[in-house]
C-alpha cells in the first residue's frame, strides 16, 4: 500500500539524483558548458578573489644593472549573495487516498508532479541565465479589469504566479496572481483574480515572479548591463568588469570574426560558445544560405545541435534579447553553490509536509547559488541586429 513515507522515501532515493541531473545539464546548452562549484562560499555569500591584468615583475636589462622591480598579481574581490532557489510540488490528499491500493496510479501521479516542476524550473531558470538578478519580466503598458497589456511577452508563460511592483517604490500593486492566458499578438496577459479592476497598475510598473524580485541569479543581463557596479564593484574604477559592446545591423561572418579579434586583443579571451535569438540564427542562416557556405552542424554535451563557426558552436535561445548576439568565453563562468539541489527536510527527517489548514501535501527542492563571470572583459555582445 502507498504511503506518505513510501512517497517520502521515493522523493529522497529516485527523483532526487534524477532531477538534480536534468536540472543541472538540461535546461541550456549554455547553462550545460558552466561549471558548477561550491569553491569560494562563505557562508551565505560568494567570496572570490578575481586576478586582472598581468603580472609587473617582468623586465629586460643590462647584464650588470638592476633587477626588475617585482609586481604582484592584481586582484580584485568579487561580493555576491548567494541566491535561494526553490521548487515545489504539492499533491492533494484526495489523490493520495485514492492511490494508496494503487502503486501504479501513485508512481503516474508522482511522475507527472515531477515533470510539471522540471518543466517549470526548466523555463525560469533559463531565464534567469539571461536576466540581471532583478527578476523583472516585462513592463506594463495599461490594464483593463484583469487583463493586463505588457511590452514583452518573451518571458511569461501560461500557469506563472506573478507580482506587478510599482515603477517608483517597487512595492506590489497586483499579486500574487496566476496568469491564466496570453495573447502574444496583442501582448495581453490575462490574470485569475477577477477584483483586480481595484488594484490598477500603471505604465512602466514591473512584472516579476512571485517573491523574485532582486533575488534572481546573476545573469549575462547584469554583465552587460550598463550599470556601474557588478559583484560589489564600480566599473568606473576597474574598466576590465566591461565586456565588448559592438553594434550591426546585419550579422556576417565578418561581423562575428571582428568582435572575436577585439576580445583576443583586449584581454586574450578565446570565446568558446556563441547564443542569439532564434530571428538573429535564422538572420545568419539566411546570411550563409546566400553567400551559398555550408551550414556546420555540431553536436553538443546534453543532444544538443549547433551552427558551428570557425569551430564555436552558435545556437539561439528563447530568452536571448532580440536583435542580439553574445560571444562568451564559459570558461570564465561558474555557478557557485553552497550544495547541489536538496529536499527542505523538516526536523522528523520528512520531505513531504502538510500545508498548514490545508488538504495539501507539498516538498520542495532548494539550491543555494549564484553565477559569476571572471573576466567580464573577455565576453562581448553584438546588438541591433535585424532578425529574420
Amino acid at each position: 500500500m502507498v504511503t506518505l513515507s513510501s512517497a517520502d522515501n521515493a522523493l529522497k532515493s529516485l527523483y532526487l539524483g534524477v532531477v538534480a541531473n536534468q536540472l543541472n545539464t538540461e535546461i541550456n546548452p549554455l547553462f550545460a558548458k558552466i561549471e558548477q562549484t561550491t569553491s569560494d562560499v562563505w557562508g551565505k555569500e560568494v567570496r572570490k578573489l578575481a586576478p586582472y591584468g598581468l603580472n609587473g615583475g617582468i623586465g629586460a636589462g643590462t647584464e650588470t644593472g638592476d633587477l626588475p622591480i617585482a609586481g604582484q598579481n592584481n586582484y580584485a574581490q568579487f561580493v555576491l549573495t548567494l541566491k535561494n532557489l526553490y521548487g515545489t510540488i504539492e499533491i492533494s490528499d484526495k489523490a493520495i487516498r485514492a492511490s494508496q491500493n494503487n502503486a501504479g496510479a501513485f508512481v503516474n501521479l508522482l511522475a507527472a508532479e515531477m515533470e510539471g516542476l522540471l518543466r517549470a524550473s526548466k523555463f525560469n531558470f533559463g531565464r534567469m541565465l539571461f536576466g540581471d538578478g532583478s527578476g523583472t519580466l516585462c513592463k506594463v503598458v495599461s490594464q483593463t479589469a484583469n487583463v493586463i497589456k505588457v511590452d514583452n511577452i518573451q518571458n511569461l508563460m501560461d500557469g506563472m504566479i506573478i507580482e506587478v511592483l510599482s515603477a517608483s517604490t517597487k512595492e506590489p500593486v497586483i499579486g500574487p496572481t496566476r496568469i491564466t492566458a496570453i495573447d502574444r499578438t496583442t501582448k495581453h496577459v490575462v490574470l485569475e483574480n477577477r477584483s483586480l479592476a481595484t488594484n490598477t497598475a500603471a505604465a512602466d510598473d514591473i512584472v516579476v515572479v512571485q517573491g523574485s524580485y532582486n533575488n534572481e541569479l546573476t545573469g549575462l543581463g547584469a554583465i552587460f548591463s550598463s550599470s556601474t557596479e557588478l559583484y560589489g564593484l564600480n566599473r568606473v574604477d576597474y574598466k576590465w568588469l566591461n565586456p565588448t559592446k559592438t553594434t550591426s545591423s546585419s550579422i556576417t561572418d565578418i561581423v562575428i570574426q571582428s568582435a572575436l579579434d577585439k576580445l583576443d586583443e583586449i584581454s586574450g579571451s578565446q570565446p568558446d560558445f556563441i547564443v542569439c535569438s532564434s530571428g538573429v540564427k535564422r538572420a545568419y542562416q539566411n546570411y550563409l544560405i546566400t553567400n551559398r557556405s555550408n551550414i556546420d552542424v555540431m553536436n553538443l554535451q546534453g543532444g544538443y545541435k549547433a551552427i558551428s563557426f570557425n569551430g564555436i558552436p552558435l545556437v539561439s535561445d528563447r530568452f536571448a534579447p532580440k536583435g542580439t548576439m553574445y560571444l562568451l568565453n564559459t570558461k570564465d563562468f561558474h555557478l557557485h553553490q553552497l550544495c547541489d539541489w536538496r529536499w527542505l527536510e523538516g526536523d522528523d527527517g520528512r520531505v513531504i509536509k502538510q500545508v498548514a489548514n490545508k488538504p495539501v501535501y507539498k516538498a520542495t527542492l532548494v539550491k543555494y547559488a549564484d553565477m559569476i563571470c571572471d573576466r567580464p572583459n573577455g565576453q562581448a555582445v553584438i546588438s541591433g541586429i535585424t532578425e529574420a
